[in-house]
C-alpha cells in the first residue's frame, strides 16, 4: 500500500485540489454545489477549519483552508466532505460501469479522484500567489 507524505503541521494553512473521477465536468451541478456546501459546513461544525478561498470549477476545486492550533488532520475532514457528498449524490451520479476491482475493493464512488493534492502555505507571499491563482 502506498504511504503518502503529507504535513502534520498543526495550525498551518492549506492550499488543496480535489478533482472529479475522470474529470467529469459535474461539480457545478445544483445539486452537487448544495451537497459540498451542506457537507463542508457539518463538518466545519465537528472538526473546524476556517476556509480563506474557494473555487469551485466544473471538474475540480481549489481551496485554502486554515486549520486550528494543535489541529493537523485536514484528510480527516476531506474523506467526510468526499463521502458526504458522494452518499447524497449517489443515486443520480453513479456510473455501475467505470466501478473497477479496485474502486468495488476500497468502497469507493465513481464521483471523487481517490486523492487529493496538498500545499502548506509557507509565508504571506505564498498565501498571496495561491489566493491569486485561485480568485
Amino acid at each position: 500500500m502506498s504511504r503518502y507524505r503529507r504535513s502534520k503541521a498543526a495550525g498551518s494553512t492549506f492550499f488543496f485540489t480535489v478533482v472529479s473521477y475522470r474529470r467529469q465536468a459535474i461539480l457545478c451541478d445544483e445539486l452537487i454545489r448544495v451537497a459540498l456546501r451542506d457537507s463542508v459546513n457539518a463538518v466545519r461544525k465537528k472538526r473546524p477549519f476556517t476556509i480563506d478561498a474557494w473555487v469551485l470549477l466544473p471538474d475540480h476545486l481549489h481551496c485554502v483552508w486554515t486549520l486550528p492550533e494543535g489541529d493537523s488532520d485536514f484528510s480527516t475532514r476531506w474523506r467526510m466532505i468526499k463521502h458526504a457528498v458522494s452518499t447524497t449524490c449517489r443515486d443520480a451520479y453513479r456510473r455501475p460501469e467505470w466501478l473497477s476491482r479496485s474502486k468495488h475493493s476500497h468502497r469507493e464512488s465513481t464521483f471523487w479522484q481517490r486523492r487529493f493534492w496538498e500545499h502548506q502555505i509557507r509565508d504571506d507571499k505564498d498565501f498571496a500567489r495561491h489566493l491569486d491563482y485561485i480568485t
